[in-house]
């Protein structure tokens, strides 16, 4: 019972175990891939703005990529592209579904929606 009530403050323990086995797995990598997953990693933690279990999801994916590219020998630059930013924003939109962001186009989107459909109704 306590330990539901712990989770209930400080967040799920598994996601916690999830995320430090993530660390773990971030510092196998050689230093240049790491240097450039820790680089993007940063990007999307203020870009995009989501729940910690959505959040170690798209990180988990992230690693993943640079760790079969590790093994591929494929250069940072061959992962990443000529612009980082561009790169970093289409990986995050894979995830737009799971951000705050996306909850609030979806209101906003309904609102809309109910508006129209209020003022068709008063003008009839």
């Amino acid at each position: 019972m306590a330990a539901k009530w712990i989770e209930t403050i400080t967040g799920s323990f598994e996601e916690k175990k999830r995320y430090r086995r993530y660390r773990e797995r971030v510092s196998e990598l050689p230093g240049a891939y790491r240097t450039a997953l820790e680089a993007v990693e940063r990007y999307l933690m203020y870009a995009g703005i989501m729940k910690g279990d959505a959040m170690v999801d798209m990180f988990e994916d992230l690693l993943e990529l640079f760790e079969q590219s590790v093994e591929s020998a494929t250069p940072v630059r061959g992962i990443v592209g000529e612009d980082p930013v561009e790169f970093a924003e289409a990986f995050l939109r894979n995830y737009s579904d799971r951000q705050w962001i996306g909850k609030e186009r979806a209101r906003l989107t309904d609102a809309i929606a109910r508006a129209e459909s209020d003022e068709e109704g008063a003008g009839s």
